[in-house]
């Protein structure tokens, strides 16, 4: 009985095949959209994973100033950090991989007759540990360098594009406001991070140098920390804090002046809010599929009307009102599961064409597609049972006196 009435239905779509072309094409739509913006979704969660690990591996930030529901909020009152610091929590801290100050300024980079003003960061040797910067030639800072502040600089790829070209720059010396600066180093390219803040346009120099040359005090912003197994994070955070807080003579009750950002936290904050968009912009494209099914509804009512006296003939000779509502079931459940696959189909096409022109991973959601292809076929059922018990409620006598 099924397949006849799947036969009868294939029949009933080639013969107006313009008119279930025009009623599949809201599902069509909506399946496609639905697949495209989940996929582009997928795609920007990834990215934002890879950008945030590019930054640092089990790294915590430690910044001066307050925090408040999450939210760090500056403090001028409070004191700076100073190289004691960083040394306490060198000696103090369990599991601590590296720990180096970050201290930067926005400067105007010369050399020939060439400048680009870039981000230059005052800093030792851990710092490439903790960020997981590797070396493309050259080498890092030597002892003479970080102890001495001698004026040297290790250049990120993009400054090598703008200012060298093709020359080597290793041994060229580059000027930095108003004084020269020698390069001795050349990292590799980490490419673009959250946000598409280019991560190679940074010129890395030793920390007292940028002390003396740039700033022109002992202060340290903030400092950056790699710790030893991501089991241990939470435990090295409550241990930092604490002693912070014996150095910085905050007494129990009192606010920290102090506070730390944990990259597993802003991974995880990012990766919630762009899965929200993602679920947002489906939960839109989804709309489309419930006008789709309206349509189908509309066109099967229309299609009852037309084929009155033939589903009175039908029920005249012997039909059973399951068979004739089955009929016009299958006839709908076609129209939405074709459209399904049809939507599948250009929702991956799209979605393809979309991540590659936003340069994001290509990510295959298999779960959103059955999701999809099930959702179009339940679109048949639900909107094509009304028309199709109409057709099966059809009093015979009343349907064979249709005009």
């Amino acid at each position: 009985m099924f397949v006849n009435a799947f036969l009868i239905a294939i029949k009933e779509i080639r013969r107006n095949i313009l008119r279930s072309i025009l009623t599949t094409l809201g599902i069509v739509i909506g399946v496609a959209s639905v697949i495209a913006m989940v996929m582009i979704g997928d795609g920007t969660t990834a990215n934002v994973q890879q950008s945030i690990s590019k930054l640092g591996t089990n790294m915590l930030i430690l910044r001066v100033g307050q925090e408040r529901r999450g939210k760090p909020r500056s403090d001028n009152s409070a004191r700076p950090f100073k190289e004691e610091d960083i040394k306490a929590i060198k000696n103090q801290i369990l599991n601590i991989k590296a720990v180096a100050a970050e201290n930067s300024s926005s400067v105007n980079t010369i050399y020939s007759n060439k400048s680009y003003t870039t981000a230059v960061i005052g800093t030792d040797n851990d710092y490439f540990i903790i960020k997981d910067w590797k070396l493309k030639s050259g080498r890092e800072f030597d002892e003479s360098e970080l102890n001495f502040g001698q004026t040297s600089c290790i250049l990120g790829t993009t400054i090598v594009k703008q200012l060298f070209e093709n020359e080597d720059p290793i041994g060229s010396k580059i000027r930095l406001k108003s004084f020269g600066c020698t390069v001795v180093g050349v990292l590799e390219s980490k490419g673009a991070a959250a946000f598409g803040r280019d991560q190679d346009e940074i010129i890395i120099v030793p920390l007292k140098m940028f002390q003396r040359k740039i700033q022109g005090n002992k202060d340290i912003s903030s400092i950056l920390i790699s710790i030893n197994g991501s089991k241990n994070i939470e435990k090295a955070k409550k241990d930092i804090t604490l002693l912070m807080q014996e150095r910085r003579g905050i007494k129990v009750g009192e606010d920290n002046n102090f506070y730390i950002r944990d990259m597993e936290e802003l991974l995880s904050t990012m990766t919630s809010t762009t899965k929200m968009f993602t679920y947002l912009l489906g939960s839109i494209a989804a709309i489309s599929l419930l006008v789709g099914g309206i349509g189908i509804m509309n066109i099967m009512l229309v299609s009852v009307t037309e084929r009155t006296r033939e589903i009175g003939i039908r029920l005249a000779i012997g039909a059973m009102e399951s068979e004739v509502l089955l009929q016009f079931l299958v006839e709908s459940i076609v129209l939405s599961t074709l459209g399904g696959i049809i939507g599948i189909i250009l929702g991956l096409l799209i979605g393809y064409a979309g991540v590659n022109l936003m340069e994001l991973p290509f990510i295959l959601n298999i779960q959103i597609i059955l999701i999809a292809f099930v959702f179009s076929t339940l679109i048949g059922v639900i909107f094509g049972y009304f028309p199709a018990r109409k057709a099966a409620r059809l009093n015979p006598i009343d349907a064979l006196r249709y005009e």
